[in-house]
């Protein structure tokens, strides 16, 4: 298995490396998702807004930095960051029962 894309000859070496990296995404994903679904719960005991403006805020900074240290577009990663974000806040509403 190649491990870096430097390493890779062929572009079915590129396309495999891709996939792998498409499916442990997923997983951290998924791992995140478990998170947010907690995150409803303790809320909920502590009858606490599903939409938590300061937090969106520092989670949004933490996007745009972590991304910029890798070299990354920060700004198109604050943009996906932001997507993540709603649909969280709208799931946890749901779970809230605030819509």
């Amino acid at each position: 298995m190649v491990t870096t894309a430097a390493e890779c000859r062929t572009m079915e070496e590129i396309r495999e490396n891709i996939d792998r990296i498409d499916i442990a995404l997923m997983q951290l994903f998924a791992e995140r998702w478990s998170f947010i679904g907690r995150a409803a719960e303790i809320k909920s005991t502590l009858g606490l807004k599903a939409d938590i403006p300061a937090r969106v805020d520092e989670v949004r900074a933490n996007a745009r930095r972590n991304a910029g240290a890798l070299g990354l577009d920060a700004a198109f990663y604050d943009d996906l960051w932001a997507r993540l974000i709603q649909h969280s806040i709208e799931h946890e509403a749901r779970v809230l029962g605030e819509n």
